[in-house]
């Protein structure tokens, strides 16, 4: 079994197929909207930056490609093995064992955090952002990306498997804490239709999945999301 750090909150889609999650990050974004949307608010061109629930590390080597020093941090033991593996022959890049609502960092020693589409929800997730306080330097920026439960086809699939969801609660919850936010209108752009079907499959629950497999023709989906932040 694999080591699970203390406190987790469980990802289905990427625990249980990392392959199939592989070939859906490799379809998010070709346009790369997302990286600049976060640039233009805090570059992180020499800077220490923090992915947190990196997974198997796919965005650790673009970041280290700009970053002075990159840091990973998931709470799935296996994951964080084929992150490392990933990025064996890139220095300044490490990846820990750990959960955002207890980082294995300092005080003051990130410039940069980044969560995408991993564990800030909302409510309930106090812990972590009081980490993001401690550990981001003052003049540093902290960023969350997810998914737009409100809007498209995509946000309604995602509502139809999560009843239990409150986008209002949860803009609630942003509001109250002081970070602010802007739309992200990403896309997935697949090279093979099965791959495609792989994802949704993956995301959804199984009805609500194949009801999502027979509304997207082609090899394309919109995909909306929402960009939040806050200035330390």
């Amino acid at each position: 079994m694999p080591r699970i750090a203390k406190g987790a909150v469980p990802s289905p889609n990427i625990w249980n197929t990392p392959q199939v999650y592989e070939v859906e990050n490799r379809a998010v974004d070709p346009d790369g909207a997302a990286n600049a949307a976060m640039r233009a608010l805090r570059s992180w061109d020499g800077a220490t930056v923090l992915d947190i629930g990196c997974g198997t590390g796919y965005h650790l080597p673009g970041l280290a490609a700009e970053a002075a020093r990159v840091i990973g941090v998931e709470p799935h033991g296996d994951l964080v093995a084929l992150a490392r593996r990933r990025c064996a022959g890139l220095a300044g890049v490490e990846v820990h064992t750990a959960v955002a609502q207890d980082l294995p960092l300092p005080d003051a020693s990130v410039d940069v955090a980044i969560a995408r589409w991993a564990y800030f929800f909302g409510p309930g997730c106090e812990p972590g952002l009081r980490e993001l306080s401690r550990v981001v330097r003052r003049g540093g920026a902290a960023f969350v990306i997810d998914l737009d439960a409100t809007r498209g086809p995509f946000g309604r699939w995602f509502s139809r498997t999560v009843p239990g969801y409150d986008a209002r609660g949860v803009e609630a919850f942003w509001d109250r804490h002081g970070w602010q936010r802007r739309p992200l209108d990403l896309r997935m752009a697949f090279e093979r239709r099965a791959d495609l079907e792989a994802v949704l499959r993956i995301e959804f629950a199984p009805t609500v999945a194949e009801q999502a497999i027979a509304e997207t023709p082609g090899l394309e989906l919109a995909y909306p999301n929402v960009l939040r932040w806050r200035h330390f």
